[in-house]
């Protein structure tokens, strides 16, 4: 055969070529690449199609293999006429070798067809063979299987019955014997059973495949599966998904049994022991649940020691679905707890309050206290003068304006060894809430009436406050130095409000005093004191603190202080107090001194440091036993606060009154306004003087009003809502200041209060809308009119009322009715000449440019409009 060279050999002798297959595949290499620059050379072998000549037909160039270029056509020439043949033979082409018939050519053929249905047909038979050995190794792997079952099955019977027997031996020594011989044939009948059962099977499988299998291809016996041990890793079972690979990864391929699961299965084995106990489902433990005005459902379960999975179940046979975080009212809760055999307490919210002011004190336990004394009066009377004449110190000084602008407490001592504490109020009228305070808590007003001024508006509402809280009034007639000063004046003022001293035989004491020149001081301190002891002033120093907030601020370097007012008790340090709807625990005690103190007994007006927020003033401050009782009642007052924000949180009703109202007001323009002041009265104050600015069209609106330095948040706050910034008796941060001017926030410091209302009011009244307001100039007849080509209607007037100006606003009144507003008047001519006004009783021209519908007899009105500006 040939080797695909193109070297010839020589024929036979024969003269007949030798049958030979051309090459019908080529070798080649292809070079692969692979990801990171790898690459790889593989060998590669094409395949041709071998196609058989039949005589006459031109020959078909083989395919060159890979890298082989084409052969070259050569262009061939034209054949030569054909001659019939007579014979069937022909001469060979070549030469060099005899022809092939016909017949050898059709015998061929037929041996290649053949050849191949053999090959074919060995094909089919080997595939067949090798699925039925296939067939044949799953029948037998699954016969193993089950063999191994059933083998395990006997062994465990096999020794269980062994364990009997050993059991049995003691007690029948002389028979183990004949039962160890029948033991024998019965182990050696269960060793026959698998086998006898493994060769049905077989034949079996081999029935239903319909055939044998050949000696010669036997196949290997299959390895038993071993069961796993304990301790071994599993082999995978199921699809392979990205978070088992994650955990072989991890390390952490064992399933961990959740808590849920390992609780049911934990509850399971309680119910189980119960039940195997005889016992059987165990009886509920009856409580007494203690349900407040509104509970959640994970706190109603907590409370009842059930599931919340129960209470859920329970309110969806009621048709309504909840969830653990879900609030129930007072009457559901009841219903709930009723129905799973619980005794209901109903408490309200507000119980939580009970006891915090503990029981009242007793006669024996009682003992003096100094008084304490409010100083009010109209301002610049001298109050805080007077205050520091008694107590040798000059506060009003370093007071901005000289006006006192916070409440203040002081205590002073005498030379007997007596004590009076002073309140100092501010006497503006933006104080007006610090001055109810400090009447509240007060037992003595020492009223504050300058003899130069008389009575006064803030002394009016002093004697007011003064009367509301029920305290005895001390007249003190300051300012007695002056020339122009006449203290009978003010006394005969003060009987226009019922306030009669003892010179016009009432019972108000009256003193005059000069704080400047100190006189008049040791009369005023002996009338308190009289006036104290006839008070009997007494208190519990022995029991709980209970006192009142005064002022209260944020300090930078030592956080919230708040001053206040000792009532009953004595407050210590490290107490634990709740002080409106904020909780702390007493850090410092200090004086107005700046002494710091280890306690503070009933009357003592002290500062405290240690609360967690800033206190209003006029909050109560309690000592509580423990913080969970005070955050307790601080959570209360502060949701209690939140619905008394918001209206309490009822709906109201609607009415066409209370819409237009609302309308109205949102139609109202907004200044809004970030406040932050020193203290917490002063910011107090400023919002509510900001209040009482408010008009039916502009309205300033508070984002928020706070105490302590301006800092970075109250600067991005002011950015958002387009807000300036007012600092009352404060300063912003560095960092506060550099962020405001990049944001372009404004920021504007007040010391005085009167000088912040007054540039607010004036912002306020710039957004008010101006009023027009209209002047009149004159009248002017129409006597004629001409009609001007190119101009159109001119009119010929004479002016019969006041003048008529060139610029000024006119309008044409026919009948005495306005038929039209003209605008301004710009053309105004007498004898052809333009003129800026004409008097009464001469005649001009005036053209009204597009409007022509002027007739003899109508009336010119001339006018100027003013533009006013409006105030609050």
């Amino acid at each position: 055969m040939s080797d695909g060279n193109n070297e010839t050999k020589e024929t036979p002798a024969g003269g007949r070529k030798p049958l030979t297959l051309t090459r019908t595949a080529s070798a080649g290499t292809v070079r692969q690449s692979f990801s990171h620059g790898r690459t790889k050379q593989v060998a590669v072998e094409v395949r041709e199609k071998r196609s058989i000549r039949t005589p006459g037909s031109p020959a078909q160039p083989s395919a060159p293999g890979p890298g082989v270029p084409p052969p070259i056509q050569k262009k061939a020439a034209a054949p030569a006429p054909a001659a019939p043949a007579p014979e069937a033979k022909r001469a060979p082409a070549d030469g060099r070798g005899a022809e092939i018939t016909d017949a050898e050519t059709r015998r061929r053929e037929d041996a290649v067809r053949r050849a191949m249905a053999e090959r074919e047909a060995r094909e089919q038979r080997l595939r067949a063979e090798e699925d039925q050995r296939r067939a044949l190794e799953e029948a037998q792997r699954k016969v193993a299987a089950e063999q191994e079952a059933v083998e395990a099955a006997a062994e465990a019977r096999r020794r269980a019955e062994q364990e009997e027997a050993e059991a049995t031996a003691a007690e029948q020594a002389p028979a183990r014997e004949p039962v160890q011989q029948r033991a024998a044939p019965s182990a050696a009948a269960r060793e026959e059973q698998p086998q006898q059962q493994q060769q049905r099977n077989q034949a079996d499988v081999l029935s239903e495949l319909g055939g044998r299998v050949k000696s010669a291809r036997k196949p290997l016996p299959v390895a038993p599966v071993k069961p796993t041990k304990k301790g071994e890793p599993k082999r995978r079972e199921g699809r392979l998904t990205l978070d088992m690979v994650e955990r072989e990864v991890a390390g952490d391929d064992d399933r961990v049994r959740s808590l849920a699961a390992y609780r049911r299965a934990q509850q399971k084995e309680k119910e189980r022991r119960a039940k195997m106990m005889g016992g059987g489902e165990r009886d509920q433990i009856k409580r007494e649940v203690i349900i407040p005005e509104s509970i959640t459902v994970q706190e109603l379960s907590n409370r009842m020691a059930v599931r919340v999975a129960d209470i859920i179940k329970f309110m969806m046979r009621q048709g309504q679905m909840l969830k653990q975080s879900d609030e129930l009212d007072a009457d559901t809760a009841e219903l709930i707890a009723t129905e799973m055999g619980h005794t209901v307490k109903r408490v309200a919210e507000s119980d939580v309050e009970e006891g915090l002011s503990g029981e009242a004190d007793s006669d024996e336990h009682l003992e003096p206290r100094p008084p304490v004394v409010t100083v009010m009066g109209h301002v610049d009377h001298g109050k805080t003068s007077l205050l520091d004449a008694l107590r040798e110190t000059d506060v009003v000084s370093g007071e901005h304006g000289g006006i006192t602008q916070h409440i203040g407490a002081y205590q002073v001592r005498l030379k007997d060894g007596q004590r009076v504490t002073f309140l100092d109020t501010p006497g503006h009228a933006a104080f007006s809430a610090m001055r109810a305070r400090g009447a509240q808590v007060t037992d003595i007003v020492v009223l504050v009436v300058a003899a130069d001024d008389g009575v006064m508006p803030q002394t009016v509402e002093a004697i007011h406050h003064a009367r509301a809280s029920g305290a005895p009034i001390i007249v003190a007639i300051n300012k007695i130095d002056k020339p122009d000063a006449n203290p009978t004046r003010a006394l005969t003022d003060l009987l226009q409000h019922e306030i009669v001293t003892e010179a016009h035989g009432g019972d108000t004491l009256a003193v005059e005093v000069s704080a400047l020149k100190k006189t008049g001081l040791d009369k005023l301190v002996e009338t308190i004191l009289l006036q104290a002891e006839v008070m009997d002033l007494k208190a519990n120093p022995d029991r709980p603190a209970e006192a009142t907030v005064i002022e209260s601020k944020l300090d930078k370097g030592r956080g919230t202080v708040a001053t206040v007012l000792v009532q009953k008790g004595t407050l210590k340090r490290g107490d634990i107090v709740v002080v409106g709807a904020q909780i702390g625990r007493i850090r410092a005690i200090t004086n107005e001194r700046g002494q710091q103190l280890p306690s503070a007994g009933p009357s003592e007006p002290v500062e405290i440091m240690g609360l967690e927020g800033v206190p209003e003033p006029g909050d109560v401050l309690n000592v509580v036993e423990n913080e969970n009782r005070a955050r307790e009642v601080a959570n209360y007052r502060a949701r209690a606060k939140k619905n008394r924000s918001v209206g309490g949180g009822k709906s109201t009703g609607t009415s066409l009154e209370s819409m237009m109202a609302k309308f109205k007001d949102s139609t109202a323009k907004e200044l809004p306004l970030l406040i932050k002041a020193d203290v917490q009265g002063s910011a107090e104050a400023i919002v509510g003087s900001l209040e009482k600015l408010a008009h039916e069209e502009v309205r300033a609106r508070v984002v928020l009003s706070g105490v302590g330095a301006i800092n970075e948040s109250d600067v991005q706050l002011a950015k958002g809502s387009g807000a300036p910034i007012i600092g009352f008796n404060v300063r912003a941060s560095k960092e506060a200041r550099d962020l405001a001017e990049r944001e372009g926030v404004e920021i504007r410091y007040y010391n005085i209060i009167y000088d912040l209302i007054d540039d607010i009011k004036g912002v306020m009244s710039g957004m008010l809308a101006p009023l027009t307001r209209e002047t009149f100039l004159g009248n002017a007849e129409v006597l004629e009119v001409f009609n001007i080509s190119k101009v159109g209607k001119v009119a010929g007037v004479k002016v019969t009322e006041g003048v008529v100006r060139k610029g000024a606003k006119v309008r044409i009144l026919r009948d005495n009715v306005v038929i039209q507003e003209m605008g301004t008047l710009t053309t105004l001519k007498r004898f052809k000449e333009e003129v800026d006004q004409v008097i009464m009783g001469q005649e001009c021209g005036m053209s009204f440019g597009q409007f022509q519908d002027i007739k003899q007899g109508d009336f010119i009105e001339c006018f100027n409009v003013e533009v006013v500006q409006r105030t609050l």
